[in-house]
């Protein structure tokens, strides 16, 4: 992992986005199951649990959230 992507995960983490918390998303509940996880291309992946379906999901980070990470990690 780039040391670019790793701050962008420690930012995502801070904001919630780590491992066994829970968030509403999309209009559903999810339990997280891992930490953030960057692609190539940019994009940011949780791999969850769907409280409802009770399915689990690899759910994309929406691009706000990941824009607003990553401006504060330039920023600090």
């Amino acid at each position: 992992m780039s040391a670019r992507n790793a701050i962008l995960c420690a930012k995502l983490k801070q904001l919630g986005f780590t491992q066994e918390n829970q968030m509403r998303l999309y209009g559903e509940e999810f339990q997280f199951l891992s930490d953030p996880i960057v692609m190539p291309d940019g994009t940011v992946f949780l791999d969850a649990f769907e409280k409802r379906s009770h399915q689990t999901r690899r759910i994309r980070v929406p691009l706000p959230i990941v824009s607003m990470a990553d401006s504060e990690r330039k920023a600090a």
